[in-house]
């Protein structure tokens, strides 16, 4: 599937403004890094909400019965529970209903019929309490646990958080949510733009659980290259889970056995299980995982067809030497330092590629590609002693939110289908259109990307393939400089010529004075000096 970003980036405008009108119902003494997950948990429940709908509607079609008929009766009422908690995990009373919430803020029957923010409180509670004993109870488990609808700071009284609420509930009731024909992520964009409209209070590392549509889009379809399907598809960070679903969208079938991610960051952890959910993966086909990749590795033995990554880069991490018993480190011997985790990601990566048919894309800062020390040996060991390095692809600057440095996608492969002698190194660094606040791929971007490195052919100040021992004697220094050159030449000036040629433009000026010296004494009128 080829993604529309122009499209793609109409719908984050569209949605970009109704999110700030939401979000200007919540000022007050809250700020946007934490109000912004009540905007998110509400959109979330109404995707949820209307699910359940859904699903009730096709159930008891045959039946002639709707889902408020079929839950007051002593007789349906278990089955219609049997049946959402096996098919959709988790249980939403009628009354519940995003829609019946929303009836009660605009059009209640009396005021005992009036909104509360303890029917919204209750309504949470009673979808995760339901998912209790049940195998979906993990994907459910704090989900809405960001979300404190008893915050003082929504207001000191119930009446008060109610109507606060209430306005980001009516709001949030008129937003577009068809999400067959979105052409991105809903809840990762709706982040990135929350976090943008009001940066100074969330600080400058939203980028890390978001990756924007182009970048994201190129490392799936990088990744997929050739599949019709995957059994697994891992990102060990997921942020907001974006790049996973963006995996599916670029299958041939897109159907995917299992998704696997892990997040370290609590809101987040929320966020991609939110997401996952919210783009029709049911909670047995995803494991998403709390916890530090590099120190806890919740994949265990399994192995990956495709992954994909955006790491936060540079990260300082722990880099004990106990690691070095760990099996992802183990073979080169050394850790990466403690100030670049980066090459720590790819590693875990490396180990969790299926031995047949692993593919792994991953975006990183372009140190990794020319640092020294251990850096230097694990690129090394990934390209002499494995042989998976399969292309090195430099992107533009200027691509991520909060952060202005160019990045290079590694792409990797475990078999290198007849590419075993060589790397492909691509300069992309001009494929980009400039923006407002940071630059874009385009589809023509991605295209030509891509086309390259299925082809893998010469392009003049665009694409190298380089033999290993052409990286051998760079002593495994991947700076794409170094392989494909991009200096335009200078252009060779005839010093003889260009003298030849102001003298001419001076003797045309002298006669050009000389006939204004004629017509100001035929006038009358005093030559100007220093004309």
């Amino acid at each position: 599937m080829v993604i529309d970003t122009a499209k793609a980036q109409q719908q984050a405008a569209d949605l970009s403004s109704q999110l700030w009108n939401i979000s200007n119902a919540l000022r007050g003494g809250m700020d946007s890094s934490e109000f912004k997950n009540y905007i998110l948990g509400t959109i979330f429940y109404r995707y949820l909400s209307e699910r359940t709908e859904i699903y009730m509607q096709e159930i008891l079609q045959e039946d002639n019965l709707n889902y408020e008929k079929a839950f007051a009766d002593s007789d349906y009422k278990p089955i219609v529970e049997q049946w959402s908690i096996e098919h959709l995990g988790y249980i939403i009373k009628p009354e519940n209903l995003f829609r019946e919430l929303t009836r009660k803020i605009i059009k209640p029957n009396g005021d005992a019929d009036k909104f509360s923010i303890e029917h919204y409180e209750r309504a949470i509670s009673d979808l995760t309490g339901s998912t209790l004993g049940h195998n979906s109870e993990a994907a459910f488990t704090g989900l809405f646990d960001d979300m404190r609808l008893q915050d003082s700071r929504l207001g000191d009284t119930v009446s008060e958080r109610s109507d606060k609420i209430g306005k980001v509930i009516a709001r949030i009731a008129e937003i577009d949510m068809d999400l067959q024909d979105q052409q991105f992520d809903v809840l990762g964009t709706a982040y990135m733009i929350l976090i943008g409209l009001f940066q100074s209070d969330a600080g400058k590392k939203g980028g890390e659980f978001f990756t924007p549509v182009g970048p994201s889009t190129l490392c799936a379809t990088l990744a997929t290259i050739g599949l019709d399907e995957a059994r697994t598809v891992g990102d060990c960070t997921c942020g907001s889970a974006s790049m996973l679903l963006d995996v599916k969208k670029h299958l041939a079938t897109g159907r995917v056995g299992h998704f696997y991610g892990q997040e370290n960051n609590p809101t987040t952890y929320n966020l991609a299980r939110m997401n996952m959910l919210m783009h029709g993966v049911d909670y047995h086909n995803f494991s998403i995982c709390k916890g530090d990749t590099l120190t806890n590795d919740t994949y265990g033995k399994e192995k990956m067809i495709v992954q994909v990554c955006n790491p936060p880069y540079s990260l300082k991490w722990d880099a004990n030497t106990t690691l070095l018993e760990d099996e992802r480190y183990s073979g080169v011997g050394k850790l990466a330092p403690k100030s670049h985790a980066d090459l720590a990601f790819v590693q875990h990566m490396v180990y969790h590629m299926d031995d047949n048919d692993g593919r792994v894309a991953v975006l990183l800062p372009h140190g990794v590609l020319f640092r020294g020390g251990a850096e230097e040996d694990i690129r090394k060991y990934l390209i002499k002693d494995l042989n998976r390095l399969d292309a090195v692809i430099g992107l533009p600057a200027n691509l991520f939110h909060g952060t202005q440095i160019p990045v290079v996608i590694l792409v990797l492969k475990s078999k290198r289908n007849g590419n075993s002698d060589n790397v492909l190194f691509i300069d992309a660094s001009k494929e980009f259109v400039q923006g407002r606040d940071q630059n874009e791929l385009t589809t023509e971007h991605i295209g030509k990307i891509v086309n390259a490195y299925v082809n893998r052919e010469e392009i003049e100040k665009y694409a190298h393939v380089a033999s290993m021992e052409e990286i051998e004697k760079n002593d495994y220094n991947l700076n794409i400089p170094r392989y494909v050159n991009t200096v335009e030449e200078e252009i060779m000036i005839d010093i003889e010529q260009v003298t030849k040629d102001i003298g001419n433009i001076n003797a045309d000026l002298q006669k050009n004075y000389k006939e204004l010296e004629e017509y100001f004494d035929e006038l009358g009128i005093t030559f100007p000096e220093g004309l």
